[in-house]
């Protein structure tokens, strides 16, 4: 794996660039001057990070797996110590697939009916492989989803949830917490 070196990730010309960031060369990014990111992240292989008009935000101490998605117009934020597992898709923006409206980018608008509505990683969470994130959704704090989750709706802070449809299976423990204050400043 290749990784883009300082310079070149400064002339993408990102909104904001922190230190110690590893972005893999055959990661697509769209639309980087609204995408920020913090230090300590690290972006493998065949992500798509394609920032709406909301933008991306990413925190410090980060990790995205090879082959995850991060799509939609709206916001997408990854707070601090989120990790998100290979193959996962994240949608800030889905279009309605009741039948009653015409899907795709090639549809003009007005015949659309798309939602978006914000993402918001808090904290320590992490994705298991294969999740699907959509439109509107909360991720707490401390959380973990389980691989192959579908997550429609908001999720409790330090909690283990798994499956499709999501279910919360027990309490997640703090100790990691402690490990913060060790971290290089």
């Amino acid at each position: 794996m290749g990784f883009y070196s300082r310079e070149e990730l400064e002339k993408l010309d990102f909104k904001n660039i922190g230190n110690n960031v590893l972005i893999s060369d055959k990661v697509s990014i769209y639309n980087p001057k609204s995408i920020s990111i913090g230090s300590n992240v690290r972006i493998d292989d065949f992500c798509i990070i394609s920032a709406g008009e909301n933008g991306i935000e990413i925190g410090n101490y980060v990790h995205i797996a090879c082959y995850v998605s991060l799509i939609g117009s709206e916001l997408i934020k990854l707070n601090d110590f989120v990790g998100i597992s290979s193959k996962t898709a994240v949608y800030s923006s889905s279009d309605d697939y009741s039948g009653n409206f015409l899907t795709g980018p090639t549809i003009p608008n007005e015949y659309k009916n798309v939602h978006n509505s914000p993402v918001l990683f808090e904290s320590h969470s992490i994705i298991g492989a294969g999740s699907v994130i959509l439109p509107g959704v909360t991720i707490g704090e401390g959380t973990a989803i389980g691989a192959m989750s579908l997550v429609t709706k908001n999720v409790d802070s330090w909690g283990i949830y798994i499956g499709s449809p999501l279910k919360y299976i027990k309490k997640r423990n703090k100790d990691m917490l402690k490990f913060i204050e060790l971290l290089p400043k």
